[in-house]
C-alpha cells in the first residue's frame, strides 16, 4: 500500500511482503499482523516488538491524502478495516514486464533440456523464491513426496535457494533442484512448466512470481489468500487455489497429475492411432467409411 501525503509530509509506503525501495523521500514499513492461515504454522507467543511496529505503522495511516494498495482486498482492508475514506484509497495493480514474460514454447523445451529434464514426463510443476518455512516449503515437500510413488511421470523444479533445498534433492530424479536462476533465465524456467506452484504460508500484497508465470500463459496454482483469490485468480480456468495444508496440496497435485494421465490415455494411445489410420485407409477405398460416425467409432477403444 502507497500512502501520498499532503502538505509536507513525504511519501509514505505500507507493504505486505518484502518489498523494497531505493527512494530518499519514501518511507517504508511492514503491514504483517498474523494471519489465522500463518499463526497455524507459528505458534505463539509472537515477538512483542513485531506487534508494536505494527501498531506504530496503522497510526500514520489517516494522515495522508492518498493510499495506494496493490491488490483489491488491500483496498478494501484500508476502507473497511482502517476505516480510510473511498475517495483517498486507490487500487494499483503490481505488474509485469509483457515483453520479457511472453509465450515462447521452443525456449521452454529447451530450458527443459538444459536442465537435464527426462523426457516424456506427463506433468512438469515448478516453483520459485526462497526455499524457507513461510513460502510453503515444507508442506510441497510433503505433498510431491506423496505424489511421486502414485505418479513417477511427475516432476518437480525448484528454484531459488534456501534451508530447505537439500531436502528437495533428496526426492530424487523427480526433483530438479535449480539454486537461483540468473537474470536471464526467469522466462525460460517459467516456459519450462506446465504447472506454477506458490504454496506460501502468509498474505502478500500481489506475489509478480504468479503474474510472471501467466505473462508466460502457464496455468497456476496457490494458497487461498485474498488478494490471491480476489486479484489473480479470479476465474477458475485461471488456476487453482488450496488451503495452505498437505492433504489440499496433495489434492491439487493428485488432480493434475491424473488428469494429465486421462488425457494422455484419450489422446495418445497406440491403439487409438492404428484405429485412426485403418479408418483413413477404409475410407480411402469405400466412401461409405468416409462418414462420421460409423459404427466402429462406438468401439470402446476409441
Amino acid at each position: 500500500m502507497v500512502h501520498l501525503a499532503s502538505k509536507l509530509s513525504p511519501l509514505f509506503i505500507v507493504a505486505i511482503g518484502d518489498n523494497k525501495l531505493d527512494f530518499p523521500d519514501v518511507g517504508l514499513a511492514k503491514l504483517t499482523l498474523p494471519h489465522p492461515l500463518y499463526r497455524s504454522h507459528h505458534p505463539p507467543p509472537f515477538p512483542v516488538d513485531h506487534l508494536l511496529q505494527v501498531l506504530n505503522e496503522i497510526r500514520f495511516f489517516h494522515d495522508y491524502a492518498h493510499h495506494v494498495a496493490a491488490s483489491d482486498s488491500t483496498g478494501e482492508m484500508l476502507r473497511d478495516v482502517y476505516q480510510i475514506p473511498s475517495g483517498r484509497v486507490h487500487v494499483i495493480l503490481n505488474g509485469v514486464d509483457e515483453d520479457k514474460f511472453a509465450p515462447d514454447v521452443r525456449l521452454g523445451a529447451a530450458f527443459r533440456k538444459e536442465i537435464g529434464l527426462r523426457g516424456g514426463a506427463a506433468l512438469v510443476m515448478g516453483v520459485a523464491g526462497r526455499l524457507v518455512k513461510d513460502n510453503g516449503h515444507p508442506l510441497l515437500f510433503e505433498a510431491f513426496s506423496r505424489l511421486v510413488p502414485r505418479h513417477p511421470d511427475v516432476y518437480l523444479v525448484v528454484e531459488g535457494s534456501g534451508p530447505r533445498a537439500q531436502r528437495y534433492a533428496d526426492l530424487g530424479a523427480n526433483v530438479v533442484a535449480l539454486g537461483p536462476v540468473p537474470p536471464s533465465k526467469p522466462k525460460a524456467f517459467y516456459k519450462s512448466l506446465d504447472v506454477f506452484l506458490n504454496p506460501t504460508l502468509r498474505p502478500q500484497g500481489l506475489d509478480l512470481t504468479l503474474m510472471e508465470a501467466m505473462q508466460c500463459g502457464k496455468p497456476v496454482a496457490t494458497t487461498r489468500f485474498p488478494s490471491i483469490k480476489g486479484t489473480i485468480l479470479v476465474d477458475e480456468e485461471l488456476g487453482y487455489t488450496f488451503s495452505p495444508n498437505v492433504e489440499a496440496v496433495s489434492e491439487v497435485l493428485a488432480q493434475r497429475g491424473t488428469a494429465c494421465r486421462e488425457f494422455a490415455k484419450s489422446m495418445f494411445v497406440a491403439t487409438k492411432m492404428a484405429l485412426a489410420y485403418e479408418r483413413l485407409f477404409l475410407c480411402m477405398k469405400n466412401e461409405t467409411h468416409c462418414t462420421y460416425p460409423s459404427a466402429f467409432d462406438e468401439s470402446p477403444l476409441l
